[in-house]
C-alpha cells in the first residue's frame, strides 16, 4: 500500500516531538514535512531541537536532517498533524483546511467549533458525519479534525461504557496533572518543588465542555445528546484494549503502567463504592501518547479507514 504523505505542523514542541516519534515506521503515513516557527525554519530538525529533545528515545533518523519549514500551506502532503500552541494554532489550521489539507490537530482552538468533530474513535466515529458540514458551510475542500484534551480522553474511555450500561447522571473529577502538561517549559520549578500545582489553565472547562460534546450523537447535521459506539475498527494504533482494569489495590501507577497497550489505553483501578455519587475510581493514562500525539494519529487512521483521506 501507498504510504500517505503527512506533516507535522509545530514538531520542534513536545508534543510534535512525540508525533515524530509515534510515525516512525508508520504503515500507513510517512513524514514527508516538518514545520514550526520562523526561529527553526531552515535549520535541520536536528538542529532545531538541539538541546531540546525531551523524549527518552533519541530521534529518529528519518527526521534528523529534513529541513524544518514555516507553518504555511505549501507542504508536500495530503495531511497535517497540529501540534501548534493555542495561540497560534486557529488561524494556522484554517489556511491548511482552506487550502485542502485534511487537519488532524491536537490543539483546543477548534474543539468546540460547532461543525468540528472532537473524536475519540472507541466513542464518537460517527462524528465524522461533521465533516462534510464543516467543508459545505465554510466552502472548503479540506477540513479539520480536533481529538479532546488529555485528561478528558481518560475519562470519557472510561465512562462511554458505564454509560452505555447503567446511564449516566453526575460526575465529579479530581485530575493529578503530569508536569508536562503544562507544555515546555511549564511550571517552573520553584513553584513545583515541596509543593502540589492546583491549576493548569482551562483544565477544568475543557473537561466540562468537551465531555457534552463527546457524549453527544450525530444527527446528520449537528450533535446531539445520546452517543453511538464504534462497532468495529483496528487501524495499526488502536490498542487491543481501550480499558486495562487493574484490581490491585494499589494501581494504576504511572511508573507501572503508563505505557500499557503502548501508551494507547486508559488504566482503571481502586473501583470503589461511593458515599456521594454510587461508585468511584482512578484513571490513568499517558498524557502525550494517547492524550495528544497517539490520539491525533488514531484519529487520522479512523479517517483513512472510513474513505475520507486517500
Amino acid at each position: 500500500m501507498k504510504k500517505i504523505k503527512v506533516g507535522i505542523l509545530g514538531a520542534t514542541g513536545m508534543v510534535g516531538q512525540r508525533f515524530v516519534q509515534l510515525l516512525e515506521g508508520h504503515p500507513w503515513f510517512e513524514v514527508s514535512e516538518l514545520a514550526a516557527s520562523e526561529q527553526s525554519a531552515g535549520k535541520t530538525y536536528e538542529e532545531a531541537v538541539a538541546g531540546r529533545w525531551k523524549i527518552s528515545a533519541d530521534i529518529p533518523e528519518y527526521a534528523r536532517k529534513m529541513r524544518v519549514k514555516e507553518c504555511r500551506p505549501n507542504l508536500d502532503c495530503r495531511l497535517v498533524f497540529s501540534a501548534l500552541d493555542a495561540a497560534v494554532a486557529g488561524p494556522v489550521e484554517e489556511e491548511f483546511a482552506k487550502a485542502g489539507y485534511v487537519v488532524s490537530s491536537n490543539s483546543r482552538n477548534h474543539r468546540m467549533d460547532a461543525d468540528v468533530p472532537l473524536l475519540i474513535p472507541e466513542v464518537n466515529a460517527d462524528h465524522l458525519g461533521l465533516v462534510k458540514v464543516q467543508q459545505k458551510q465554510r466552502g472548503w475542500k479540506g477540513f479539520i479534525v480536533t481529538n479532546p484534551n488529555c485528561s478528558t480522553i481518560h475519562m470519557v474511555l472510561a465512562l462511554k461504557p458505564l454509560m452505555d450500561r447503567f446511564g449516566l447522571e453526575k460526575v465529579m473529577v479530581t485530575t493529578m496533572q503530569a508536569l508536562s502538561g503544562a507544555g515546555y517549559p511549564g511550571v517552573a520549578s520553584l513553584d513545583i518543588l515541596d509543593n502540589v500545582y492546583p491549576y493548569i489553565g482551562m483544565e477544568e472547562e475543557k473537561m466540562q465542555t468537551e465531555t457534552l460534546k463527546l457524549l453527544g450523537q450525530f444527527s446528520g447535521s449537528g450533535v446531539a445528546n445520546a452517543i453511538n459506539p464504534l462497532k468495529s475498527l483496528k487501524p495499526p494504533s488502536s490498542p487491543q484494549h481501550p480499558i486495562v482494569v487493574r484490581t490491585e489495590p494499589d494501581r494504576p501507577q504511572p511508573k507501572l503502567d503508563r505505557n500499557l497497550e503502548k501508551g494507547m489505553a486508559s488504566v482503571v483501578g481502586r473501583i470503589r463504592k461511593c458515599p456521594v455519587l454510587d461508585y468511584k475510581f482512578v484513571v490513568l493514562g499517558h498524557n502525550t501518547i494517547r492524550g495528544a500525539a497517539g490520539a491525533a494519529i488514531l484519529n487520522a487512521e479512523l479517517m483513512k479507514a472510513r474513505g475520507l483521506i486517500g
